[in-house]
C-alpha cells in the first residue's frame, strides 16, 4: 500500500485496541477483511432491492415498491460535477466531494426528502483522442474501459446512486438530445425587445418569428430593400446572422498543437492551451459560435438569485466583464472615421495619440509617404508607411495573444502614417499600430491617454509623445500616469466646459455634447466573447448540420438524430510544429469521403450534402446532465415538464429561490467559468424557448477543498522518490530517507497535490484492502472543513478506523458475536449526552459541517463505552446518526439490533427538547461576606448576567437595606459577593 508520509503499518487494524477480549475469534473483530466483506454484501444488497430507486412523480422510474413520488412531496437534488472517466483511475483526493454529497443525500433522505442523487461521465474529450492517436485504439473501447473501472472503484465507497439514472456523454441516446439542443438553438434568435415570464426584457425566439417580421415589414432589413425583394440565398443568409448558433469567420485561438482552435476559456493567461500547454495564436478561421453575448446581462444580474460562493460570482462578473462607458469617433483623413470605446470619456481632452490593432481595416490602405512632423523613432526604419505596416503586422502575428498583452518588456509599434483629429479639441494626433491591442476586443482601436493610463504613459515614453493631464493628482505627486480620482483640469472647449467637474459628472456632460453633436453615445461594452464551439476533432459530437451548393447551413431533421461518428483511417489532427501559426486545421472526419458527402430528401427530393468535419467541444454534452438525471430512457422529451418542475423548478424546494435548480451542486473552483458559464446559458436559452421553468441551473454551489500531499525528492539528484518507501532515520529524528535498491538515501520533502510523477498517489483500492470503505469515508469527512484543502496522511486514518471498532464494539461481543446491548432506561445524564449529540449532528449536518458532526458522533460514541453496559435506546439513535457517513458498518449493526429492513429510509433521530436544558449549579449569594441566599444557574451563564440576578434577588435587597453598591464581586458561576456603599 502506498502511503503520503513516512511508511505506516501495512495492517493498522490488527493492533490490539484498549478493551479487545484477548480470546476475541478474529470473524467477529471489526477488522478491514471484515468491514470488506460486509460492504460488498451491503452493496450487493441495496442494488438487488433496488434501495436508492429514487421515484419520479410520474412515469417509469418508480421506487422499489412500484410507487410514484407524491407531487407534492419535498425534493431534493444533489449532485456531483459530471466526472471524466481517466485511464489513470482515482486517487484519494477524487471521492472527496462525491462522499460529501452522499452523506448530504443520505441526511436529507432521513429526513423525509425524496433524493435524486445520480452519477454519469463525461465521456467525450481530449485524452481517449490522444490514446487514440497513440494506439489507434478508438476511443470508445477506451472510455467504455475507464468508465467501467471508474464505477467499480465508486461502487466500492458505498454511494447512493440510483443506478438507474446513470449514462455517459458518448452514449447515441444521449448525443441525440445534445445535437437537438444545438439545434433549438440553430433555431433561435435573440430579441432584446421581448418579455420574458419572470418580468424581464430579451428573450430568445424561434427564426420563424424573426422571418415573419421581415415578411411583415415589422423588422427592416439591413439595406432597406422589402424582405421579398432579397433572393431565396439573400434571406438565409441574413437570417442565418442572427442565430444564436451561427457560422462565421473572425480571429480564433489557433493551437497547432492541438491540431485545433480553442475558446478564450481554455487559454491559460500565458497564452497557452489549457491542456497540453501548446502556443496559441489568432488566426482568422470559419468556425461555428454560440451567442452567449446576448445573455451578458442576465448572466451577471442573475447571480444575485443563487447561493453560490462570492468568489466564483466574482470571476463570472469579471469574465463577462460589462463595462459603463461611450464609443467615441474619431475623424481620420482618407478613411472617415475610427470608432473607438472608453470607459472614461472624460478624459478626451487628453488623448494625444491612438493605436488600432494590426489587424484593423484601417491598415488595408496607409498613405503613401510620411506626413510632415512624423519623428524617425516612430517609422521602426522603414521609409514608407505601407513597408512599416506591413513587417509589423508580420511580426505580431508570430506572437500568442498572451505575449502581445504583456506588460513585461519595451513596448512595440509603428506610426502608420495616418492621423486622426481629436473630436473635443480638433487636434491632429498620430495612429500607431501596436500589438497589445486586439482586434477581438472593443473596436480594436484605442484613443491613448498619457497623463491618465500607466501603459501609454509607457507607450507615449517610448514614442516620445507628448501627455496632458485631464485629472488633477495630489500636490505631492511625482510619478508619471495618475490613475485616481481628482477635479477634471485641462477640459474645456468653447462649447463645453468640464474644468473642475468630478469624474463622474464629467462623463456625464462629455457623453452628452458627443451624443448632441454625432460624435459618440454612450453604451456598455463586455469583456465576454461568443463561445467559439468548433473543434477540429474526431472524438466529439458531430454537428447535426449539412451544407448545399452555397455552403449554407442546413438542420438535420429530428428523426436523422443523432448524427453518429463515422470511422475514420486515422484519429489525429493534421500534424503541425506547435509555433506553426500559418498551418491550417484539418479535422479527422474529412477523412471518410463517404460520410462527408451525403444524400438526403429535405423536402425537394434527394439531393447530395456536405456535412460538417468538425465536432463539438466536450463542454456541450457537460452543460445539460443534470437535466437527463430525471429521466434518461425518456425519448419523447429532452425532459418531461413535470419532473422539471418537480425537481428543479423554482417551487419545488423552499429553500430553493425564485431561480430554482439542483439544490446543492458540489465540484471545484476550477470550473467557475467554463462549465458553469456555458450552463447557465444554456440553461437560459432552453428557458426562453419554454423547455425548462426555472431560470438558473443550480441553486446552491459548493466548492470543496482538496486533498493534497507530501511527496519526497533524493537530496542527490532531485528524482522523485516512492512515498511509501520514506521513514525517519532512526539515528537523527527528523531527517527523512528513502530505501532506494537497499540503500537509505536522504530525501526532502515538498507539499502539493497528489501525482503519478510525484510518486505520491494513494489510491481508494489501497484504503479499501488495508481499512475498508467506511472507515475512508469517515477519514476523509472528519480531515476538516470541507471547503478547505488539507493534507492526506494514511497513518491518521487509523483514528477514524478505532471509532468505528469502538461502535463495533459497543453493539457486537468480539468473542462470540452475539449483541450486547442491554434494554434498560439509560441514566439521565447518558439522555443529555444523547440528545445534545442529536442536536449538534443536525446543525452541522445540515450546514455541510461533517467535519463537526463526525466529533459529536465520537463523543457519544466514547461516553457509551465508558458504561457498564449500553442501552439499546442510546445505540440506535447513534447508529442511525452514523449512516449518513459509515453506511456499510451502520446497516450490519442495525440488522444485527433485529431490524429487518434497511436503515437507508429511516427517520433521522429528532432531539428531545427536555434532555437539552443545561444541568444547573448553586450560586452562592453574598452581602459583605455573609451568605444571603442561594440560586440554581446554568453553569455557562457570564459575569454580567450574574451580576444582575444576584441584585436583582430578594434576600440580598433585603440585606442591603437601601444601601447604595460599592461593587460586585462575580465568581461565575459558583459565587457573587456585594460590597455595599
Amino acid at each position: 500500500m502506498t502511503t503520503s508520509g513516512p511508511a505506516a503499518p501495512s495492517e493498522p487494524a490488527a493492533q490490539p485496541e484498549p478493551g479487545d477480549s484477548p480470546q476475541a475469534d478474529v470473524r467477529y473483530r471489526y477488522t478491514a477483511a471484515l468491514a470488506s466483506e460486509l460492504e460488498q454484501r451491503w452493496q450487493d444488497r441495496w442494488d438487488e432491492l433496488g434501495t436508492f430507486h429514487t421515484p419520479n412523480p410520474r412515469g417509469a422510474l418508480t421506487d422499489a415498491q412500484g410507487r410514484t413520488a407524491d407531487a407534492a412531496s419535498p425534493s431534493f437534488f444533489v449532485m456531483d460535477m459530471f466526472p471524466y472517466p481517466s485511464g489513470a483511475g482515482l486517487h484519494v483526493g477524487h471521492p472527496l466531494g462525491y462522499i460529501a454529497t452522499d452523506v448530504v443525500g443520505r441526511f436529507r433522505r432521513m429526513r423525509g426528502d425524496n433524493v435524486l442523487h445520480a452519477l454519469g461521465y463525461d465521456a467525450f474529450g481530449l485524452p481517449a483522442e490522444q490514446y487514440a492517436v497513440q494506439t489507434g485504439q478508438h476511443p470508445r473501447l477506451t472510455t467504455e474501459a475507464n468508465i467501467a473501472n471508474m464505477r467499480r472503484q465508486l461502487r466500492r465507497l458505498g454511494l447512493a446512486h440510483d443506478p438507474r439514472r446513470t449514462f455517459a456523454t458518448t452514449d447515441p441516446g444521449y448525443v441525440r438530445w445534445t445535437q437537438w439542443i444545438f439545434l433549438q438553438l440553430f433555431g433561435a434568435w435573440y430579441d432584446p425587445r421581448a418579455g420574458r415570464p419572470d418580468g424581464g426584457t430579451g428573450r430568445a425566439r424561434p427564426v420563424a418569428d424573426l422571418v415573419a417580421a421581415y415578411e411583415s415589414g415589422e423588422r427592416a432589413t439591413p439595406d432597406g430593400r422589402p424582405w421579398d425583394a432579397l433572393d431565396a440565398v439573400e434571406q438565409r443568409r441574413l437570417v442565418d446572422a442572427e442565430r444564436l448558433a451561427y457560422v462565421s469567420e473572425a480571429p480564433v485561438n489557433w493551437c497547432p498543437g492541438l491540431g485545433t482552435v480553442l475558446a478564450n476559456e481554455e487559454v491559460t493567461a500565458d497564452g497557452r492551451s489549457e491542456r497540453g500547454n501548446f502556443p496559441v495564436f489568432q488566426r482568422s478561421l470559419r468556425q461555428w459560435n454560440m451567442r452567449i453575448t446576448a445573455y451578458a446581462d442576465r448572466l451577471v444580474d442573475d447571480l444575485e438569485l443563487i447561493d453560490w460562493p462570492e468568489k466564483v460570482k466574482a470571476m463570472q462578473r469579471n469574465w463577462i466583464g460589462r463595462s459603463e462607458g461611450a464609443f467615441v469617433r474619431f475623424g481620420v483623413e482618407g478613411f472617415n472615421e475610427v470608432e473607438v470605446f472608453t470607459t472614461r470619456p472624460d478624459t478626451l481632452f487628453g488623448a494625444t495619440f491612438m493605436v488600432v490593432s494590426p489587424e484593423h481595416p484601417l491598415l488595408d490602405e496607409v498613405p503613401a509617404a510620411w506626413p510632415d512632423g512624423t519623428r524617425s523613432t516612430w517609422t521602426g526604419g522603414h521609409g514608407t508607411p505601407a513597408e512599416a505596416v506591413a513587417a509589423y503586422r508580420a511580426e505580431a502575428a508570430a506572437k500568442t495573444a498572451v505575449e502581445r498583452q504583456a506588460d513585461a518588456g519595451r513596448k512595440t509599434g509603428v506610426f502608420t502614417g495616418h492621423l486622426a483629429t481629436n473630436p473635443v479639441n480638433g487636434v491632429p494626433i498620430p495612429v500607431f499600430t501596436a500589438d497589445y491591442v486586439l482586434m477581438g476586443y472593443g473596436t480594436g482601436a484605442i484613443m491613448a491617454v498619457p497623463g491618465e493610463d500607466e501603459r501609454d504613459w509607457a507607450f507615449a515614453a517610448a514614442f516620445e509623445l507628448p501627455h496632458v493631464r485631464t485629472v488633477q493628482p495630489p500636490e505631492d505627486w511625482a510619478g508619471g500616469a495618475w490613475t485616481g480620482s481628482g477635479p477634471i483640469i485641462n477640459s474645456a472647449n468653447d462649447e463645453v466646459d468640464l474644468d473642475g467637474l468630478s469624474v463622474d459628472e464629467a462623463k456625464a456632460r462629455i457623453v452628452a455634447w458627443l451624443a448632441d453633436k454625432g460624435l459618440g453615445t454612450a453604451t456598455t461594452t463586455y469583456r465576454l466573447r461568443d463561445w467559439l464551439f468548433s473543434r477540429q476533432r474526431y472524438w466529439g459530437e458531430p454537428f447535426p448540420i449539412v451544407y448545399d451548393e452555397h455552403d449554407l447551413p442546413i438542420a438535420v431533421p429530428d428523426a436523422l438524430l443523432p448524427v453518429d461518428l463515422p470511422e475514420v483511417p486515422d484519429y489525429s489532427p493534421r500534424t503541425f510544429a506547435p509555433d506553426d501559426a500559418t498551418s491550417t486545421p484539418e479535422p479527422p472526419l474529412g477523412r471518410n469521403a463517404d460520410w462527408v458527402t451525403v444524400t438526403l430528401d429535405l423536402g425537394d427530393g434527394p439531393r447530395p450534402y456536405r456535412r460538417d468535419t468538425n465536432t463539438m467541444p466536450n463542454w456541450a454534452g457537460s452543460c445539460w446532465y443534470y437535466l437527463r438525471y430525471l429521466d434518461p430512457a425518456d425519448a419523447e422529451h429532452l425532459v418531461d415538464p413535470a419532473l422539471e418542475a418537480y425537481w428543479l423548478g423554482p417551487d419545488h424546494n423552499a429553500t430553493a429561490g425564485v431561480a430554482g435548480g439542483v439544490d446543492l451542486y458540489v465540484g471545484g473552483v476550477e470550473h467557475a467559468v467554463l462549465h458553469l458559464l456555458y450552463a447557465r446559458f444554456w440553461h437560459k436559452a432552453l428557458y426562453d424557448l419554454g423547455h425548462v421553468s426555472s431560470l438558473e441551473p443550480f441553486h446552491r454551489l459548493f466548492n470543496q477543498g482538496y486533498i493534497q500531499a507530501y511527496a519526497y525528492t533524493r537530496e542527490d539528484n532531485g528524482a522523485y522518490v516512492e512515498a511509501s518507501t520514506v521513514t525517519e532515520r532512526p539515528d537523527a529524528p527528523g531527517e527523512l530517507v528513502a530505501l532506494v535498491d537497499g540503500e537509505a538515501v536522504p530525501v526532502q520533502q515538498e507539499y502539493g497535490k497528489m501525482g503519478k510523477s510525484l510518486k505520491n498517489v494513494v489510491t481508494p483500492d489501497d484504503m479499501y484492502e488495508a481499512y475498508g470503505a467506511d472507515t475512508f469515508r469517515v477519514y476523509e469527512m472528519s480531515m476538516g472543513p470541507l471547503d478547505q484543502s488539507r493534507p492526506w496522511d494514511t497513518r491518521a486514518v487509523v483514528g477514524s478506523q478505532r471509532f468505528l471498532q469502538r461502535l463495533w464494539r459497543n453493539v457486537v461481543d468480539e468473542a462470540t458475536g452475539d449483541v450486547v446491548v442491554t434494554d434498560d432506561e439509560p441514566t439521565l445524564e447518558t439522555l443529555r449526552v444523547l440528545h445534545r449529540t442529536i442536536a449538534d449532528v443536525t446543525t452541522e449536518m445540515e450546514a455541510m459541517r461533517l467535519n463537526t458532526a463526525i466529533a459529536r458522533l465520537i463523543v457519544l460514541n466514547n461516553h457509551l463505552t465508558s458504561l457498564p453496559a449500553v442501552p439499546r435506546t442510546v445505540v440506535e439513535p447513534l447508529i442511525l446518526m452514523t449512516a449518513p457517513v459509515a453506511p456499510h458498518v451502520a446497516e450490519e449493526l442495525w440488522a444485527r439490533l433485529g431490524h429487518p429492513t434497511s436503515l437507508a429510509h429511516a427517520a433521522f433521530p429528532v432531539a428531545d427538547e427536555r434532555y437539552l436544558v443545561e444541568e444547573t449549579v448553586t450560586c452562592v449569594l453574598q452581602v459583605q461576606g455573609k451568605v444571603r441566599g442561594r440560586v440554581e444557574v446554568p453553569p455557562s451563564i457570564d459575569d454580567g448576567a450574574l451580576r444582575e440576578l444576584a441584585l436583582a434577588d430578594a434576600a440580598v435587597q433585603r440585606a442591603l437595606d437601601g444601601r447604595g453598591v460599592r461593587t460586585v464581586v462575580v465568581r461565575a458561576p459558583k459565587l457573587v459577593n456585594v460590597v455595599p456603599s
